[in-house]
């Protein structure tokens, strides 16, 4: 308990029934989690197989077994029943929900309708399968009615309820939708990423023995940013708690900002109403920002209606005084914001890492990297494109795939086109007219008695030469070693021909050391696991995970903790498909951080500087409406100005436009109510130039700045 506040210390060690632990910005939560599983296994006797810690990213996840694996350092546990030795890390698991609901439909896909060779759809699957059925390609309408569907089972609506709960033209497409999309799933073995909760869910309510089984599992679970559970989350957490009702909750209301993907405030209620005995205990000391930051926040969030209150206290001192900033326009606000950077970084001798800019929406950000480009100064946009996003390492993502799951009719498509076998696109069109009137996938059809009245003996030929190589792979996946079957797969397929033929030289070149090095990671992931598996034994990197990986470190950790995860290729393939969803470790050059709101979210940054606080962008809401009528939106809006508020640590600027164009007219603009509501009475807010400064103007001033603190 050493370093822990009474508030930290009072969490941690209370474990004789649920709790709510109402972390504030700042306030040491995932200390608290992380000291707590240590407290459970040390103190309390708990095995670590036992207890299970979920959260929302793979970072998180990672973040907390790293901390932990620090705590039990040294820490050998004896096993009779395997009569080994092994360290408590490697049996803990700290994972994504997602994660740990893969984990348990790997185990029990029989009684779900799957095969245990399941594939994982990303999100670009679904948006193909859903583009079949409306016959539209109109982007926005294929995305709404993806949303819609995602929000469904989120929050546990059937095909057939979400056909009486249509409410609008979107919605009642979308039942129609939902339909056969879930037909299509159940016919290509394939689940999306919101079945990975609903499933287990609807298994453990119709299946009381395999309900028992995993309720037994888990003698204590520990849930992390729990404000953003939906309400499918917040049933799989009562069914594995059950009667026991040993869990930890942490998170914080004020922080609640993603209603828009399911997450749901309310379960902060049902948990009061469905654990009478739940304590709740509230961190709020922040050792994050100064005073006057705090009180900013503090001030903002009590215009909204609070189910628990509470108030940041800091004592780091009062701190900066915050800046608020007018602007002419949006290019005015770019070049007073980076030229304000330069100088505040100068004038500290801070570095470029020290700073972040943070705004409402990705568009704009645009304006922002033209000026941040043009003064030479290095920047880092967050939830940029992800390695798994990546074309090339999606080809090779598509053949492991369909070696998994032969009626992966997406990977089937991808893998057989790219590189190419000598089949055509209307080959392929021509198959899946065959594939839909039999009621079987492609790689079915190929087979079927029949298609030869559809395609030529030549077309059949290649076709069942590419599908023969997939099954002779697919048929030593379970029992040779991993890293000898992706190397014969990679020679089969001449991947690298295929770049070399396809792109200029250096962007091949480019291409192919990712692949190298996502081939690299493969075997090296496939391989430790093996040896862990076989060894169980402790790490011997002095505590340090020994899953980290050099570059790229696709962040495997979120999946460390599962016992089963992938001796071979094909288990290998399924936790692939779900890192492929889920966040990589990130860097930290020295370079100003540009991100949204959204993304920033359990970050913190020395500087702040904040655009667009405005009415229409902070709160957001539509050039059609005046204001946002709906009460609860506005609420959500301004627990996301607490959240950019929240984190800067020592100084925050606050940025508006008089003027915006918006659809090419210039409209007027009005500060954004929030600032008003922050009671900054001693906020400075200096009088901006009419015009945005010319390079030699700039340079004058800087040179000015120079000779006053000189």
């Amino acid at each position: 308990m050493y370093g822990l506040n009474p508030q930290q210390s009072a969490a941690v060690i209370y474990c004789d029934g649920p709790c709510l632990v109402l972390a504030g910005a700042g306030s040491g939560k995932t200390r608290v989690i992380t000291q707590k599983i240590a407290y459970l296994i040390e103190e309390k006797g708990f095995e670590p197989r036992h207890i299970a810690a979920l959260t929302f990213t793979n970072k998180a996840a990672a973040e907390m077994r790293e901390r932990v694996s620090k705590l039990l350092k040294g820490k050998i546990l004896t096993i009779p029943s395997k009569e080994s030795r092994i360290s408590p890390i490697k049996q803990l698991q700290i994972c994504t929900f997602h994660a740990l609901g893969m984990h348990i439909l790997r185990q029990e896909a029989i009684h779900v309708g799957l095969k245990p060779q399941f594939s994982i759809m990303n999100a670009d699957d679904c948006f193909s399968l859903i583009q079949e059925q409306v016959g539209t390609t109109d982007k926005a309408l294929i995305r709404r009615i993806q949303s819609i569907i995602s929000l469904w089972k989120n929050g546990i609506v059937t095909p057939e309820q979400a056909s009486a709960l249509a409410q609008n033209e979107d919605e009642m497409r979308a039942a129609v939708i939902f339909h056969d999309y879930e037909a299509i799933l159940d016919a290509y073995q394939s689940v999306d990423f919101d079945d990975l909760i609903l499933l287990p869910t609807e298994l453990f309510r119709k299946n009381a023995l395999v309900h028992e089984k995993w309720k037994n599992r888990f003698h204590y679970l520990l849930v992390d940013e729990y404000q953003d559970t939906n309400i499918c989350q917040y049933e799989l957490l009562k069914l594995l708690t059950g009667s026991r009702s040993a869990f930890t909750a942490v998170g914080d209301d004020d922080q609640a900002i993603y209603s828009w993907r399911g997450a749901t405030l309310e379960n902060l209620g049902h948990l009061q109403e469905d654990f009478p005995l739940l304590k709740v205990i509230k961190l709020e000391q922040n050792y994050r920002s100064t005073v006057r930051i705090l009180n900013a926040a503090n001030s903002l969030i009590t215009q909204n209606r609070k189910l628990f209150k509470k108030k940041l206290w800091s004592e780091h001192g009062m701190g900066d005084t915050i800046t608020v900033t007018p602007c002419n326009h949006e290019e005015h606000e770019a070049e007073s914001v980076v030229f304000r950077l330069s100088a505040h970084k100068f004038e500290r001798r801070t570095q470029f890492r020290d700073y972040a800019i943070l705004y409402r929406g990705n568009f704009q950000a645009r304006i922002l990297e033209q000026v941040l480009r043009r003064e030479h100064i290095p920047y880092l946009i967050s939830g940029g494109k992800s390695f798994f996003d990546r074309a090339e390492i999606k080809d090779i993502c598509a053949h492991l795939r369909l070696i998994a799951n032969h009626n992966n009719n997406p990977a089937f498509i991808r893998a057989i086109t790219t590189p190419r076998q000598g089949i055509g696109k209307a080959t392929l069109q021509t198959l899946c007219l065959f594939a839909s009137q039999a009621k079987a996938s492609l790689f079915e059809a190929v087979y079927m008695g029949g298609v030869e009245t559809w395609l030529s003996l030549r077309q059949i030929e290649l076709l069942r030469v590419f599908c023969d190589f997939i099954q002779r792979i697919a048929s030593r996946a379970s029992t040779d070693p991993a890293t000898i079957l992706l190397d014969n797969l990679m020679e089969a397929i001449h991947y690298e021909q295929h770049l070399y033929n396809t792109f200029e030289e250096q962007h091949a070149q480019t291409k192919w050391a990712n692949v190298l090095e996502f081939i690299k990671w493969l075997k090296k992931r496939g391989t430790k696991l093996e040896l862990d598996t076989a060894l169980g034994v402790a790490d011997k990197a002095g505590g340090k995970n020994s899953n980290n990986d050099e570059q790229y470190a696709f962040a495997p950790n979120s999946l460390d903790g599962l016992a089963d995860s992938g001796k071979n290729l094909l288990e290998l393939i399924q936790t692939v498909a779900l890192m492929s969803a889920l966040d990589g470790k990130e860097k930290n050059p020295d370079a100003v951080h540009l991100s949204t709101i959204h993304a920033s979210k359990g970050l913190e940054y020395s500087h702040v500087f904040l655009v667009g606080v405005e009415e229409g962008i902070l709160p957001h809401y539509s050039d059609t409406d005046d204001e946002p009528i709906n009460p609860v939106q506005i609420e959500e809006e301004r627990r996301l100005m607490y959240v950019a508020i929240t984190r800067a640590q020592r100084s925050l600027h606050l940025n508006y436009c008089k003027k915006r164009n918006r659809s090419k007219i210039a409209i007027l603009c009005k500060p954004s109510r929030f600032i008003a509501e922050m009671r900054l009475d001693n906020a400075l807010s200096p009088v901006p130039d009419e015009t945005p400064m010319t390079p030699k103007e700039r340079l004058k001033n800087l040179m000015a700045l120079l000779q006053k603190r000189l």
